[in-house]
C-alpha cells in the first residue's frame, strides 16, 4: 500500500507541473462563436489540416506529416479539429489534463476541456501540444462526454504520436508533439466537458 501510495503522489505531482499557469476557476460554459449552417459539416481535407497542423506545431515537428497521413488512411477527412495543450504524468496509472478550442471549417468554434487516467504500459510525465482531429460530430454538444481509449492504437513517428478513442460513432484522434511525450499502450479515456475540472474520473 505504501508503494501505491508513492506511485500515487508521484503521478499526481507531475500532472499538477504539467497544468502550472492555468487559472484553476471555472468559467461559465462558452457558446459556440456562430451558429452551424451546414448539416452534416463539412470536412477539412488533407492539405489543409496538415498546414494547420503544421503552423501549430511548427515544421521541426518530424513525423507529422506521416502521422496525419495516417490518420486519414484510417478515417478519411475529419468534421473538426481541436488545437490546444496538455500536461501529464505515468507511472503505470497515468492522469492527463487539457484544454483547447474546437473548430469547425464553417466558423464556428467552441473552448473544450479534458482530463482522464489510464491503465497499461505506460511511463513518463509529458507537457505538449495537442491537434486532435474529429470525426462524424455532427452536433457540437456531443463532444462533451467520455470517449474510450483503443488498445493497441499508438502511431509514432519521429517526436510525433497519435492515438484513437471512441465513443459511439464519434472518433478523436489525438496527435501530440512536446518534450517528454508519454509512450505507452494504455487503456483509458478522456473526458471532454465546456468547463475546467481536477477530478480526473
Amino acid at each position: 500500500m505504501r508503494h501505491v501510495a508513492i506511485v500515487a503522489a508521484c503521478v499526481l505531482a507531475l500532472a499538477a507541473a504539467g497544468c502550472a499557469g492555468q487559472r484553476t476557476s471555472t468559467p461559465s460554459r462558452p457558446a459556440p462563436t456562430a451558429q452551424r449552417s451546414q448539416y452534416p459539416p463539412e470536412p477539412y481535407q488533407r492539405d489543409t489540416v496538415l498546414h494547420e497542423a503544421e503552423a501549430f506545431f511548427g515544421k521541426g515537428a518530424r513525423g507529422l506529416a506521416e502521422v496525419i497521413n495516417r490518420v486519414f488512411d484510417d478515417y478519411g477527412p475529419p468534421d473538426a479539429y481541436i488545437k490546444g495543450e496538455e500536461g501529464g504524468g505515468a507511472v503505470a496509472v497515468g492522469l492527463r489534463y487539457g484544454h483547447g478550442t474546437l473548430y469547425y471549417k464553417d466558423g464556428t468554434s467552441t473552448k473544450v476541456y479534458w482530463r482522464g487516467p489510464s491503465l497499461g504500459f505506460d511511463i513518463g510525465g509529458s507537457a505538449s501540444k495537442t491537434f486532435v482531429l474529429v470525426y462524424n460530430l455532427d452536433d457540437i454538444d456531443a463532444i462533451f462526454q467520455r470517449f474510450g481509449g483503443v488498445e493497441g492504437s499508438l502511431y509514432y513517428v519521429g517526436g510525433v504520436g497519435v492515438t484513437y478513442n471512441r465513443a459511439n460513432d464519434i472518433v478523436l484522434a489525438p496527435v501530440r508533439f512536446g518534450v517528454g511525450w508519454r509512450q505507452g499502450v494504455n487503456v483509458g479515456y478522456l473526458h471532454l466537458s465546456p468547463e475546467r475540472s481536477w477530478v480526473p474520473f
